[in-house]
């Protein structure tokens, strides 16, 4: 069978992952790279063909949106509309259905698929959570991240007018509430007040306990590392007191863009439409004649 073409958009942390993962992946062939400036390719890329717009570059049957959350729905609208399958790590959890909603018609109408929220949360842990729900159907499940890195908030917090840089840490405080702190390296004479009021005020951070500190360097600070704790206490039937954990401790983009090339993968196994990971057979992120797997998985 021939490679599928796929096209990595964007080339920040994610976007620089998912080329290494896509070259690692013997049934995908790189079609190119999306970047918004490309007078300075990156050595890695120097046999890679790099564009500031998808239409220049040959055959693509599936994009990686590894863009900010806030700009996928702009990206994946354009090329659905061109037939071209999407995988995005759309992040927000509270309007995830919202872009679910605008994206279907037009994945609909030109028979392409986009799988949406395909990072590792929102992404494989809530395919955890689903699990882990129908071992235990009454109960709760708490979501505790880090200590570590989250690229989302850390992207917001760069954005806000007079940051130069920008890390936020999220540190787990129990029952799936979150502590951030927010390392900023601000523009010479801007007001800390004033940053740390707007990242405040901001969906991201607005629910959660956030502190925000001035740094002469982000770069001292830098550290990818993430990780998630998933609990469940529930009842099985009318079995109380079933206890399950699940925890990993990992690269974020790294494991980011891993999920994507694997959702990727996936997009070619579905039916027209807009998904997330709970919805696709998990065996469709697998690369390999399904027997042969299904042999040494079950």
């Amino acid at each position: 069978m021939s490679s599928k073409r796929i096209a990595v958009v964007g080339y920040g942390n994610i976007g620089r992952h998912a080329v290494e993962a896509i070259w690692a992946s013997p049934d995908f062939e790189l079609a190119g790279v999306v970047r918004r400036d490309c007078k300075a390719t990156p050595p890695e890329l120097s046999d890679t063909e790099v564009v500031t717009d998808i239409s220049a570059l040959d055959t693509v049957d599936v994009a990686l949106l590894c863009t900010p959350t806030r700009s996928v729905l702009d990206h994946a609208k354009r090329y659905l509309a061109m037939g071209i399958n999407t995988v995005d790590s759309y992040d927000i959890h509270t309007s995830f259905l919202e872009l679910r909603g605008e994206l279907m018609p037009i994945a609909l109408q030109n028979n392409a698929v986009s799988i949406i929220s395909a990072g590792w949360d929102p992404g494989s842990d809530s395919v955890v959570r689903t699990l882990l729900e129908a071992c235990a159907p009454r109960g709760l499940t708490y979501t505790n991240f880090g200590p570590g890195m989250s690229m989302g908030h850390s992207v917001v917090a760069k954005a806000i007018h007079g940051v130069r840089d920008a890390l936020s840490i999220t540190i787990p405080l129990g029952t799936s509430i979150h502590r951030r702190i927010v390392y900023v390296e601000l523009d010479l004479g801007v007001s800390l007040d004033e940053v740390a009021t707007l990242l405040k005020a901001d969906p991201y951070f607005s629910h959660d306990e956030t502190h925000v500190i001035a740094v002469d360097s982000i770069e001292a600070l830098m550290d990818t590392g993430h990780g998630v704790s998933l609990i469940r206490k529930g009842v099985s039937g009318r079995t109380d007191n079933q206890l399950f954990e699940f925890s990993m401790r990992i690269n974020n983009p790294a494991l980011t863009s891993q999920i994507m090339v694997a959702c990727a993968r996936a997009t070619f196994k579905q039916s027209p439409g807009v998904y997330t990971m709970p919805e696709i057979p998990m065996i469709d992120l697998l690369y390999g004649d399904r027997d042969t797997l299904l042999a040494r998985l079950v």
